[in-house]
């Protein structure tokens, strides 16, 4: 590793699609890190002194600093190393639209899809509409492009990395389909397009490691509920 790189640790689970996003852009910028996998039930030590307010996952520790939230750390890896491939758009109005939708897609794709999951009976079928129209307009975003950026590989492809192994793993687990061929394709030609890339393909966790991740959440959950009543 180049010294000056300096010293590069990531806490996280490679069942979580907020810190495959940081695994992915390391790689894609030829950073070597280690990584240190959590426990999320039996947090460390480490994760509570680098992460005392929400303690959790990713976080990235460059020179024992560390940088919290999946979103902002892309970001500082994009600008700290390897400015030869910049994840980010160079011109202004493109980052800032790049930004708007990994914005979307955390706060309204992501969610959409968990409750379409979580929900059962009448309130699923709705949840699903709902998922699928906020993946719609994603959709519209990657038309006629191998990437969100162009033809290259960049910050929004890596935000909505998640669908490529994530997404299924949630249809099994709440018993659905959200995303086909017919109603999807640019998407789904995406998808394909971005597991193909080695950086990403040498980071995909098991799908079914991610499959027993959402369905002991979800489970989880309706234990929860369960108590309450």
């Amino acid at each position: 590793m180049n010294p000056k790189m300096g010293e590069v640790k990531v806490l996280g689970l490679y069942s979580s699609f907020p810190c495959a996003r940081v695994l992915w852009a390391l790689k894609l910028k030829g950073i070597t890190y280690q990584l240190i996998q959590e426990d999320l039930l039996n947090k460390s030590p480490l994760l509570l002194q680098m992460n005392p307010i929400h303690k959790k996952v990713p976080v990235l520790i460059h020179n024992h600093s560390p940088i919290i939230e999946s979103l902002l750390i892309l970001e500082y890896i994009d600008e700290t190393w390897n400015a030869a491939y910049s994840l980010m758009p160079r011109d202004p109005y493109h980052r800032s639209l790049a930004r708007f939708w990994a914005k979307f897609a955390d706060e309204k794709v992501v969610v959409s899809v968990f409750e379409a999951m979580k929900l059962e009976g009448e309130e699923k079928e709705a949840a699903v509409v709902a998922a699928q129209e906020t993946l719609q307009l994603l959709e519209k975003q990657i038309e006629g492009k191998k990437f969100f950026g162009g033809e290259k590989m960049g910050y929004l492809d890596l935000v909505v990395g998640w669908i490529s192994l994530w997404l299924p793993a949630m249809e099994q687990v709440g018993g659905m389909k959200l995303l086909d061929s017919e109603r999807f394709p640019s998407l789904c030609e995406w998808t394909h397009n971005f597991v193909q890339v080695p950086a990403i393909h040498e980071c995909l966790p098991p799908k079914e490691n991610i499959v027993d991740y959402f369905q002991g959440g979800l489970n989880y959950l309706r234990s929860l509920q369960a108590s309450k009543t």
